[in-house]
């Protein structure tokens, strides 16, 4: 099992802490983090794009001018794709991009991702995270001390102040342990996370 030192908010060393080699120590397996990095952004997609074609344009019924004899090339209706106002040669529609993965292999994917923050040393762990108060300044503060400032912070529970007080800082996340996701993992530089929900994280997916 892995070691690593567990800091309180002024980055300070208080303590260390064993991690599960189930979820903190896999070999990382790169196919499965891409595939779950593709599912995440084509989930994303809303997909409600739209374009009329030449069959659902208004107008272009009757021929615009005879076959034969102007001098202009021929034409079967205004509304013909290469006509100003016409339809749309292949359309977009609306259509699901939504993709599946089996949960073994979302699992295999957000531990191959966390064994990697491990093994680059961007896992940070925290003996506590609180504030008494909403104040932004405060979590800025943190991760100037902790040297993080691009990290994804994840919690126990549902911890309002720091959740509210960190959602206007550039670079900065939070999450709690049941909504991480191996985008947001991959995305953020550090991985920052409170004991507790280290405790939690290695019941839930380990």
């Amino acid at each position: 099992m892995a070691t690593v030192p567990v800091k309180n908010i002024s980055g300070e060393v208080v303590g260390s802490i064993e991690l599960n080699d189930a979820l903190f120590g896999i070999e990382v397996n790169d196919h499965a983090v891409h595939m779950a990095v593709v599912q995440y952004l084509a989930n994303r997609r809303q997909g409600n794009k739209s374009a009329k074609t030449r069959a659902e344009v208004r107008g272009g019924g009757r021929k615009p001018w005879r076959q034969k004899g102007t001098g202009r090339a021929r034409q079967g209706s205004i509304r013909s794709p290469q006509w100003t106002g016409g339809g749309v040669v292949f359309a977009p529609k609306p259509r699901d991009f939504s993709i599946k993965l089996n949960k073994k292999q979302k699992r295999l994917a957000l531990k191959s991702a966390l064994t990697d923050k491990v093994k680059r040393d961007k896992l940070v762990v925290l003996d506590t995270f609180d504030l008494p108060e909403i104040k932004t300044k405060a979590v800025a503060n943190v991760c100037e001390k902790l040297n993080t400032p691009d990290a994804l912070f994840v919690l126990a529970g549902s911890n309002t102040n720091v959740m509210l007080s960190a959602r206007n800082i550039p670079g900065i996340k939070t999450a709690g342990v049941n909504t991480i996701n191996v985008y947001d993992i991959l995305r953020y530089d550090n991985f920052v996370v409170t004991k507790e929900a280290v405790e939690e994280m290695q019941e839930v997916y380990a």
